[in-house]
């Protein structure tokens, strides 16, 4: 029944769901041999997610429970732990009707790590990302069954177009787009999709893409890196990636947009795809895929807010056109400031 409760943005903090929650929290500690030890914690509340911290005597481990639209989540991720268990969380339970899971803690997050510049970091986890999205690029038909959503080149070129002449995706409040950034937009739509062809024709297959990787989402685990939250991932071209990657880092870290910061990453990125493709080619690509990513990340959130409730859509509309005003701005990559001062 919770499943189903999509208008409710409060549910997470419903005594009787909490209640759920904790007896099987409890049962699934119990049955792994573990008692819980401290009062279960809410830290995280959103209307897409809630994320309860549970102290045991067998370690710390953190359910997770998700809306509808992020269900896949909970099938995809322990997919992942099984074949790539070095990059991924450590999933103890999942109950996939009601889109909860369970799982170990996955370390210090790259936010907190401090041994080391974060650059030397980064600099390590995104080759080690980019192998496991060309091996997931073999599985195309379990990503399908699993439900992740498709944002594949053909289907953001097909979503832009439609969002252009949608008022509430574009909204003439603060934030949206002026007329003559409209006017702009609609004269770079064809190519737009000349670059989804281009991309395309370079022969780079489309894959699981995180979408949302950045220093609060990545951790270290001893010796290993854990690609924490799937949450936004997608199918998509696997360069996308770096788009919103490189403007999070650049915004954190105060790099400049296209420094040598932001090019040392993309180089470390880029340096497993050579089996497809010379150097050059693949910079080619990502020059294509600066533009495209940045259009994809802002036709993902086009998706998200339908299915929210209208006041929490409300707090995330103006994502669209920002995005879609970095595209216009065609920026170098980790280029984060829209021009825009939100109040």
């Amino acid at each position: 029944m919770y499943l189903a409760a999509l208008d409710n943005d409060l549910r997470w903090t419903d005594a009787a769901w909490l209640t759920d929650a904790h007896s099987w929290i409890k049962q699934e500690v119990a049955d792994c041999g573990w008692s819980v030890i401290e009062p279960i914690e809410q830290p995280h509340v959103r209307w897409w997610s809630t994320v309860l911290r549970v102290s045991t005597d067998g370690g710390v481990l953190w359910m997770k429970a998700v809306q509808p639209p992020y269900a896949f989540e909970v099938g995809l991720t322990p997919w992942l732990a099984a074949g790539w268990p070095h990059l991924t969380q450590a999933v103890i339970a999942t109950d996939q009707a009601r889109a909860w899971m369970l799982s170990r803690d996955a370390g210090v997050r790259l936010r907190e790590a401090v041994d080391r510049p974060p650059i030397e970091y980064w600099t390590e986890l995104l080759p080690q990302y980019a192998e496991l999205q060309f091996a997931v690029s073999g599985h195309r038909t379990t990503l399908d069954a699993l439900r992740v959503p498709d944002r594949t080149l053909a289907t953001v070129a097909a979503d832009l177009r439609a969002a252009i002449d949608e008022p509430q995706a574009l909204p003439p409040a603060a934030g949206g787009l002026t007329g003559v950034e409209l006017s702009q937009l609609r004269g770079r739509i064809d190519a737009f999709d000349a670059d989804c062809r281009q991309l395309a024709e370079l022969g780079i297959p489309e894959t699981l893409q995180h979408d949302d990787l950045h220093d609060g989402n990545a951790f270290i685990r001893e010796e290993d890196y854990v690609v924490f939250d799937w949450g936004d991932a997608c199918i998509s071209h696997p360069f996308h990636t770096m788009a919103v990657t490189l403007r999070a880092l650049s915004y954190s870290h105060h790099w400049a947009p296209g420094g040598p910061e932001v090019g040392r990453l993309l180089d470390a990125y880029l340096e497993p795809w050579q089996r497809f493709a010379t150097s050059a080619d693949l910079h080619l690509a990502a020059e294509i895929a600066r533009r495209t990513g940045t259009v994809a990340r802002a036709m993902a959130y086009r998706g998200w807010i339908k299915a929210m409730p209208p006041s929490v859509a409300a707090e995330h509309v103006e994502s669209i056109p920002y995005g879609l005003r970095l595209f216009l701005a065609d920026a170098p990559w980790g280029t984060w400031d829209d021009g825009v001062s939100y109040q």
